[in-house]
């Protein structure tokens, strides 16, 4: 059993969290993030999902290799949010 303390916790959910934002900021709809109905429970939502994923080396390696990307990668669990959002900000 691993031992891991609150510290640890907090910093990894704070690693996830700024992934998250990297990820919208990326895909151009950090600002639209910020503007939908209930902007305060959307984004909560989108932080649980992305602090519940399991991919975050692979995620971190991804926005380190893309300077503009359309769409995020096939594992992001946020990707129907992105795409809800990039249509409601005329990317789409």
């Amino acid at each position: 059993m691993t031992n891991v303390t609150l510290l640890d916790y907090l910093i990894s959910v704070d690693a996830r969290t700024a992934l998250m934002g990297r990820m919208m900021r990326k895909l151009g709809v950090d600002k639209q993030l910020h503007v939908v109905a209930d902007h305060a429970a959307v984004t909560n939502r989108a932080v649980d999902r992305c602090r519940s994923c399991g991919h975050q080396d692979e995620c971190s390696i991804w926005l380190d290799e893309h300077q503009q990307a359309d769409d995020p990668p096939d594992y992001c669990r946020n990707r129907d949010l992105i795409a809800r959002l990039q249509h409601a900000a005329g990317q789409r």
